[in-house]
């Protein structure tokens, strides 16, 4: 029998969140990125099967598969019926092409709800900003202000911040105004982009999450995205430093997935950690490895593997 997983405060917002969170990304069935499709009876099953084993968390996006994934989760909670007491739903606005105006968020939040099948929205993130100018996004009556007046209507309890370049989404979080910040790919065995961003989030009182924990698939599938990390090409130094994880994680009796899954969900200021996944067979596993009892002396060998900071995906 698999841990039970332990349920995190998120930040200083009052809600609760499974120690990891199911994906939405894969629900709606993205092969492009993913590499396998997902048909909607499987999306469907796959959320009823992880909210049984205990995940209690799902993110999701107003764009995963041009709603797609909204939809189907949509579907499939309402064919769960009564859902745990603490079932948190989260999900986040997006452009429509290149309009992110505050009319377009207000549209994203609409289309999420219709979607979803709820009149309230617990937590939204303001989504991938890094894609768009700045000035743009933040200037009055904009994306922001419009996240904020929903907040302040009650449209949406906490309005959250979910980007890639730390060194972009750093200037958003400087405004003040975000209750929860969403990481990926970039707090990982190896990536430490986050660092100094996580914390002054975690300073600020806010719910961490962390996502693209695998690196785009690199921590566990080198096969299929061979020379990448995080979608995108790796340096040598990065490819070498993993294969000497994996072999390291051999030595210990376990597998490079299931330490970089165990090394987002061992740490205490993460409140939960985004695995995207697209079939149920796959819950009990990833149940298993972000509860794995590993020792320290694989969390220092790992450590001392870590690519040096030239090689991390916000200093290229």
């Amino acid at each position: 029998m698999s841990t039970p997983l332990p349920l995190n405060p998120l930040g200083a917002t009052g809600l609760k969140v499974t120690s990891v969170t199911l994906g939405g990304g894969p629900l709606g069935s993205m092969p492009e990125l993913f590499g396998t499709v997902t048909a909607e009876s499987d999306a469907i099953d796959l959320v009823g099967t992880a909210i049984d084993a205990g995940i209690l968390t799902i993110d999701t996006a107003n764009a995963y598969s041009g709603g797609e994934s909204e939809r189907r989760i949509g579907k499939a909670l309402k064919a769960y019926g009564t859902l745990p007491q603490d079932f948190l739903l989260i999900t986040k606005t997006d452009p429509d092409g290149s309009d992110y105006s505050g009319e377009r968020i207000r549209r994203s939040l609409g289309e999420s709800m219709d979607r979803l099948g709820m009149d309230y929205l617990p937590v939204v993130h303001l989504h991938d900003p890094e894609f768009h100018d700045f000035d743009y996004l933040t200037q009055p009556g904009g994306a922001v202000d419009a996240l904020v007046k929903a907040r302040d209507e009650g449209i949406v309890g906490h309005i959250g911040l979910a980007g890639g370049d730390t060194r972009v989404t750093s200037r958003y979080w400087d405004l003040g105004v975000f209750d929860v910040l969403l990481v990926h790919n970039r707090w990982t065995l190896a990536d430490r982009s986050a660092g100094a961003l996580l914390e002054r989030a975690e300073a600020d009182g806010a719910g961490l999450i962390n996502a693209a924990v695998l690196g785009g698939g690199a921590l566990t599938d080198p096969a299929r995205v061979a020379g990448k990390y995080g979608y995108g090409p790796a340096s040598a130094e990065t490819l070498a430093a993993i294969e000497e994880m994996r072999g390291v994680c051999r030595k210990y009796g376990t597998d490079l997935a299931t330490a970089a899954t165990r090394f987002s969900t061992r740490q205490a200021r993460i409140a939960t950690t985004v695995m995207g996944l697209s079939k149920a067979s796959r819950v009990s596993g990833t149940v298993a490895a972000a509860t794995a009892d590993l020792p320290e002396e694989l969390w220092a060998e790992l450590e001392a593997l870590l690519p040096a900071p030239q090689n991390w995906l916000d200093a290229q």
